[in-house]
């Protein structure tokens, strides 16, 4: 197999680069494709939360089927704000699925995943303790992952608790040149074991591990519907970078995995009870504050099968 030669010590040692990735400064801040024509919406209010990442969608009824138009629009909708928002909801499990079927397959995550219903996952946060607390994309550890998901808080805090987004395509809008040329066309491994072992003890994990081996992935992927260049690594999945050095894999790694954490190219949402997220899993990284203590904060989710990143 053909490997990608590793970058040279000196050009990530550039004074340009700084070494926790955070560029000072004018940012490169595009929402939409390049060629994408901005037209209005017309059968739903959007109301941007963000530059570049996150609208609220007012004027619709998430509980029956959705009209062919209206998803056709609402796609466009995720396509360009990457995360939507639904206020006040309060769908029931089967209205939620109903609702994500919309755009495939649901996924079941037998790692979280727990009763009878294996494609609803509940995070009751009083039972277990959150994991949620990094920047992550959700299971790059699949050879599909997913190609996005549904939220849906049925309890809150009464404060904190909330969850941020991050634009994927502005974090690799805004790395430098240099830095581009060495990630275009490099492959890294994602694998489950880092991101869960946090919070699950080895034996649990083990059967898991036939079933989940380490897959690998672009550093730099392009989205299958708009064609944009984003960003393709998490610090919860993503273990190093195919051909490189292990030193400059790992510097590397923490140069592009701190691009989620750039205020300009994220959103942040207070949830209430009956709210709905919907985000493009392919195009975002995601961040749940744990914030709120002894508090209960119970939400449930369900997932849509992806393709393979190319």
């Amino acid at each position: 197999m053909t490997t990608t030669a590793g970058p040279t010590p000196s050009a990530l040692r550039d004074h340009r680069i700084p070494a926790d990735g955070l560029y000072e400064g004018h940012r490169e801040l595009r929402r939409l494709p390049e060629e994408w024509t901005d037209r209005p919406y017309e059968l739903f209010d959007v109301v941007p939360q963000g530059r570049t990442i996150g609208a609220e969608i007012r004027g619709l009824d998430l509980s029956g089927p959705l009209a062919p138009a209206v998803r056709e629009d609402l796609n466009r909708a995720l396509l360009e704000w990457k995360v939507l928002f639904f206020r006040g909801q309060h769908l029931s499990s089967d209205a939620q699925r109903a609702f994500a079927r919309n755009w495939g397959e649901l996924e079941t995550n037998p790692l979280l995943a727990t009763g009878a219903a294996r494609d609803v996952v509940r995070l009751d946060r009083t039972a277990v303790p959150t994991y949620e607390n990094v920047w992550h994309t959700d299971v790059t550890f699949r050879e599909r992952p997913a190609l996005g998901a549904v939220l849906q808080l049925r309890e809150v805090p009464p404060a904190g608790g909330d969850t941020l987004w991050a634009d994927m395509a502005a974090a690799y809008d805004n790395l430098p040149g240099e830095v581009k040329d060495r990630i275009d066309g490099a492959r890294a491994v994602h694998d489950f074991v880092p991101g869960f072992a946090r919070f699950s003890p080895a034996a649990r994990l083990a059967p898991f591990q036939e079933l989940f081996p380490p897959v690998e992935h672009p550093v730099v992927r392009r989205h299958p519907e708009t064609g944009r260049r984003m960003l393709f690594v998490n610090a919860s999945f993503t273990t190093r970078i195919v051909g490189f050095e292990p030193e400059e894999s790992d510097r590397l790694l923490r140069l592009l995995f701190q691009q989620a954490h750039v205020p300009e190219f994220q959103v942040r949402f207070r949830w209430e009870a009956g709210d709905i997220a919907f985000w493009d899993n392919r195009a975002t990284q995601h961040y749940a504050v744990s914030d709120y203590g002894t508090h209960r904060r119970v939400a449930e989710r369900v997932a849509i099968v992806g393709d393979r990143p190319f």
